[in-house]
């Protein structure tokens, strides 16, 4: 029998700077949950609102691999290795902060505000060179199906990062059953709903909730509302 766990989108830690509002699944920052330390080596799911013209200065990372999904909006990267780029809804950003890099993130639109879900993850190689990258997911592939958009393997589909870890992303029509199977022995998968419902064992679940399976095989997800959104986050359970 599946062991897993339900994080409601209500029990998140919230942060409201004016500028910025944000939902933490897991501890950060301020907040601090004992029991929502991380998933396996997943560390963060930070679900992000940024306001026109704000965002976040330049500030350090190491050791950490940081992916970006914007879900509205688009958001502008610099970092200490000279990447200058714009990620907007539809692309997926990576950042490999191994020995250190500094980076910045800001909203330059002047009249909308940028949503993106903020996701680390640690790595299974310490110290490795800082490396960035970026990708247009093809949308048009994550009707009614999860599409891979990360993986451990630069020359498989979507980003990759330093970890035994698969990212996937669906969009489905109400009623649409599917199933994922778990591609690395003793991972878990962790479900994030963007937006609509969805039944994950046996579990109802709405826009923003959060489930995490583990000692599974298999994953049978039904979409419960018209428009599903799904990403599913494959990881290592053990640190």
């Amino acid at each position: 029998m599946a062991n897993f766990l339900i994080h409601r989108a209500d029990t998140r830690g919230k942060v409201d700077w004016g500028w910025l509002q944000s939902r933490h699944t897991f501890s950060f920052g301020g907040y601090y949950n004992p029991e929502r330390m991380h998933f396996g080596v997943l560390r963060v799911i930070n679900d992000d609102t940024v306001a026109e013209g704000r965002g976040f200065d330049k500030h350090p990372h190491d050791n950490m691999e940081i992916i970006s999904i914007p879900l509205e909006g688009d958001l502008e990267h610099r970092d200490t290795l000279g990447n200058v780029a714009v990620i907007k809804q539809g692309d997926i950003q990576v950042m490999s902060a191994g020995t250190g890099i500094e980076h910045s993130e800001y909203n330059r639109n002047t009249d909308r505000l940028t949503k993106f879900l903020q996701i680390w993850i640690f790595p299974n190689r310490r110290n490795v060179k800082p490396r960035y990258d970026q990708m247009t997911m093809n949308v048009e592939g994550m009707k009614n199906r999860f599409q891979q958009i990360l993986s451990p393997n630069a020359d498989d589909d979507g980003v990759w990062i330093h970890q035994n870890a698969w990212f996937h992303l669906g969009k489905f029509d109400q009623g649409v059953t599917s199933e994922y199977k778990i591609k690395s022995k003793g991972n878990g998968v962790y479900a994030f709903i963007i937006s609509g419902a969805a039944t994950i064992l046996g579990q109802p679940l709405t826009s923003r909730d959060g489930l995490g399976a583990w000692e599974i095989e298999s994953l049978s997800i039904i979409s419960d509302s018209p428009e599903t959104q799904i990403l599913l986050m494959e990881v290592p359970m053990d640190l």
